[in-house]
């Protein structure tokens, strides 16, 4: 088991990582200080981003009084290129040599303290002006904020951050679409967290054309454009006069709004379906439309939107079933791609990778336009820091799937959740990976050491990066909209804090900086709490930080379905400890598809509950991850959290009736509830896995009593969240999809009664459980092993790559686990030979002859234990294994 994550670590880590601030953050501005900002008037410094960035940083300053002036004995400000003879005074610059490097070089201007903000693009130059106005903005003491001794120089290794944000109920997004006060603001915070793209997505309401009611924009090209050539194509009911000009010059302004502070603004169409079946209650109709004119009408509607809106940088394309084009309907892409072509600039096209297959690659690559294949990062959840070790059976590839999915659920099937078979044609398709809405849609989540997982994962073997769809992703999607704000608040101190966006600051603040720099510190992400929640903030920060990882560690050990349309752990729709009896909900579930029985979303690493009560009884050492540590986890997380947040009261007395400290504590206290639940809930299955096998009435008493905490911990969380969210958190149309934690109460009792009934029949008893039980009882620990391992820097391909470990003599078993970058492949184990205390393995040339990297890990054992090497950290935020690449040649 991972060392224990601790309040004390937790802090001294983010103070170490902050040392680069020279002094403490203790008195206001001092009256009457005047601030020189000198900049060179040459490129890059002229664009517009710098400009707005340097508006930025002069509203901070005079925002604390501070006045700006030519020349100052205080401090000078200084932002040049490093080639700039401005920057000559301050000696010997780094070198810089990535795009978007956040470069602050403390020296002297006219025998003054001044600090040099450099870089030579554009967007380097905004983040290093945006982290000074950052630090003036939320600090005591900004001047002191802005002495620090040491350069502070960082760069990114991924090239693409996003945020998308989709469109998907009328009711529910129309007022933040058009509201022209909100853009600039959430634009500011994503620009402020380093994000260097925006997406807004439309067609993403429904997966499929049917069924349809809320429609607007889901087919988006009639809504935005009116072409001379289609006069039959209509809207019915029609548009109000100036709607469809109104929603254009909306998408402008969007456009216009991001690109000015330096983001590149990619619009998402993720349907082209223009008729929905089986849909009496749509909300509108598409009228006028063909199959013949189809794809002629979506290439001219297409091509008079890059025209329209020229800051168009790239187009996300859902190109698979879902997208209403049966998938094998190469023309119609064909078609579609002549307007991307025609654009007489560069758009990037970013095709989601679901059934993404050589034809669509080469149809794309023709346009001469760059080409990425968007990637989902752990199924449609949130996982921990890492890429799934393996995709479930579920997804293996299939034989003779024949229909509109007949890519995407046969031969690519293991496209589906996660990066496919991609990493094998570099040259010709990058990977961004895409963080779909499943996990945590609606509560607050903000945990920095996750976040840097996801920052080291975005560029896994020279991926591009990852896009964030953001929090309430999904919220009135399928119809299911409300009117009012999006966070659905039943406390009225809560529902006044607009807008909705504004609870999630601290997400897209540690989400952006985490993705930019995830090596970097956490000052960021402390510097806000602090200026945010006061005394206690740092406290706060904490309790989030814990209770963050609950869910994606549920997601990572325990997922009934990959699904987001399925599964939603935050409010989930319970199953039965019990094998199935009824109605069949999470269709992707293994038989008996009961609590047990569910399969981890990374099977490789992690057992199901039935396999470990199998081994607790037979006393097999199995070195994969344990529902029993995934309980001992959560029970820590929640514990620490709760420590922390009580602390963070106490600090903060003045400040815990206030909205802003309610919206977090209130998420974390349902956070903690359902941590509390799963746990027990998870002991309840193990137990009654035991009883199955034994028949010993012990392992029913325990799992009753495990079940009982279970439904109390669900019940006391969701009846206090009946206070603070409205009845109805509506996601999609069916119960699934939506409702509140007080509607699944009744489900669980009744799943607890049936259990209950079950053990009262008092089955024959065929063996004891007195010692699963009692291991069960213990708090897992792993086996302290001493192992080192020297991974290679990279592999030759065609030649045999020989691996060792050195150990600790008592191991008296070593395995190697390898397996090419590739979920259409499963791993292969050979075991290692030993000399001494060094085991040693080959992975053969013929192996090795592949254009994917490679990715390995170690399993060790001695007598009656066994572990993995690596093993995951105290934060649950690293990579489990390792990844090579070959060598270049």
């Amino acid at each position: 088991m991972p060392n224990r994550s601790t309040r004390r670590t937790f802090l001294k880590n983010s103070a170490a990582a902050t040392s680069l601030m020279g002094a403490s953050v203790v008195h206001a501005f001092p009256e009457h200080v005047a601030v020189a900002l000198i900049t060179d008037n040459g490129a890059p410094v002229s664009a517009e981003p710098v400009q707005w960035a340097l508006a930025e940083l002069r509203r901070a300053f005079t925002g604390k009084g501070a006045t700006l002036s030519a020349a100052s004995s205080k401090l000078s400000i200084v932002v040049a290129p490093p080639s700039s003879p401005l920057a000559a005074s301050f000696g010997s610059v780094p070198a810089i040599t990535q795009p978007e490097t956040t470069a602050l070089i403390p020296g002297s201007y006219r025998n003054a303290p001044a600090i040099l903000v450099t870089c030579t693009d554009t967007r380097g130059l905004v983040y290093g002006l945006l982290e000074l106005a950052d630090r003036v903005q939320l600090g005591d003491d900004p001047l002191a904020a802005l002495h620090f001794s040491t350069p502070i120089v960082e760069a990114t290794p991924n090239k693409t951050r996003s945020i998308a944000r989709a469109f998907v109920s009328e009711v529910e997004d129309k007022p933040w679409f058009y509201d022209r006060a909100f853009w600039p603001r959430y634009l500011d915070t994503l620009a402020y967290a380093r994000f260097n793209r925006f997406n807004l997505a439309f067609g993403f309401g429904y997966d499929f054309p049917r069924g349809i009611t809320g429609d607007y924009f889901h087919f988006p090209y009639p809504y935005l454009v009116e072409l001379p050539g289609y006069s039959k194509v209509a809207i019915e009911p029609p548009l109000s006069p100036g709607e469809r000009q109104r929603n254009l010059e909306t998408l402008q302004f969007i456009a216009r709004e991001t690109v000015r502070r330096g983001l590149e603004f990619q619009l998402g169409i993720w349907t082209h379906a223009y008729q929905w079946t089986d849909s009496p209650n749509a909300d509108h109709r598409i009228t006028g439309l063909t199959p013949e004119i189809h794809a002629a009408y979506c290439r001219d509607a297409l091509s008079a939107l890059l025209k329209d809106c020229p800051q168009i940088t790239g187009l996300t394309l859902r190109i698979h079933g879902e997208s209403g084009i049966p998938e094998g309907s190469y023309p119609f892409w064909q078609t579609l791609f002549e307007a991307i072509s025609a654009s007489g600039r560069t758009v990037e096209i970013d095709m989601h990778a679901k059934g993404l297959n050589q034809t669509m690659i080469d149809l794309a690559r023709k346009t001469g336009m760059p080409v990425k294949a968007g990637a989902k990062f752990w199924a449609e959840h949130l996982g921990l820091g890492y890429h799934q070790a393996d995709i479930r059976a579920a997804e293996y590839p299939r034989e003779g799937v024949t229909g509109a999915f007949a890519v995407s659920s046969g031969a690519r099937n293991f496209t589906r959740y996660g990066y496919g078979d991609f990493y094998g044609q570099r040259d010709e398709i990058t990977l961004l990976y895409r963080v779909w809405p499943g996990t945590q849609r609606h509560l607050l989540w903000a945990d920095p050491a996750l976040a840097a997982g996801y920052g080291r994962a975005a560029h896994f073997c020279g991926a591009a990066g990852m896009e964030l769809c953001e929090p309430l992703t999904f919220k009135g999607r399928e119809g299911s909209g409300h009117p009012g704000a999006r966070n659905a608040y039943a406390d009225g101190v809560l529902a006044a804090s607009t807008p909705d966006t504004d609870k999630f600051v601290s997400t897209y603040r540690v989400w952006g900086r985490a993705l930019y720099n995830p090596q970097g510190s956490s000052d960021a992400h402390q510097r806000w709490f602090r200026y945010q929640y006061g005394p206690g903030g740092s406290d706060l920060s904490f309790a989030l930080s814990c209770s963050s990882r609950i869910l994606p560690l549920i997601t990572t050990a325990w997922l009934p379905s990959a699904s987001n349309h399925a599964f939603w752990p935050e409010i989930y729709s319970p199953i039965s400890i019990l094998p199935l009896k009824g109605k069949l909900l999470y269709s992707d579930s293994p038989a008996p598809h009961s609590v047990g029985a569910i399969s981890p979303l990374d099977p490789q690493l992690f057992s199901t509950i039935d396999q470990h009560a199998a081994d607790l009884l037979t006393g097999n050492p199995n070195a994969r991850y344990s529902p029993g540590e995934v309980i001992a986890w959560l029970e820590e997380m929640v514990e620490s959290s709760t420590r922390a947040l009580n602390t963070a009261r106490a600090a903060n007395s003045r400040r815990t009736e206030l909205a802003a400290f309610r919206q977090v504590e209130e998420d974390i206290l349902i956070l903690n509830g359902l941590g509390l639940y799963y746990a027990n809930l998870f002991q309840a299955a193990l137990c009654y896995s035991i009883h199955l096998r034994t028949g010993d009435p012990r392992a029913g008493e325990a799992s009753l009593i495990a079940y009982r905490k279970a439904r109390d911990s669900w019940s006391t969380m969701a009846k206090r969240a009946a206070r603070i969210y409205k009845p109805d958190l509506s996601y999609g149309e069916i119960t699934i999809r939506r409702g509140h934690w007080l509607d699944r109460v009744s489900t669980i009792e009744q799943d607890l009664t049936a259990l209950e009934q079950y053990f009262s029949t008092k089955p024959v008893q065929t063996g004891s459980a007195s010692v699963a039980l009692a291991n069960l009882a213990r708090t897992p620990k792993r086996p302290s092993f001493a192992i080192d391992h020297a991974p290679p820097v990279s592999f030759q391909r065609g030649s045999e790559l020989v691996l060792a470990i050195s150990t600790s003599e008592s191991v008296t078993m070593a395995t190697l686990w390898y397996r090419h970058v590739n979920h259409g492949e499963r791993w292969i184990s050979v075991p290692m030979q030993r000399l001494n205390t060094t085991w040693k393995a080959t992975i053969p040339g013929s192996y090795t002859n592949s254009p994917f990297p490679l990715q390995y890990y170690f399993e060790v054992r001695a007598d009656k234990e066994a572990t993995l090497h690596p093993l995951l950290n105290a934060t649950l935020n690293n990579q489990p294994y390792f990844a090579l690449m070959p060598a270049q040649t």
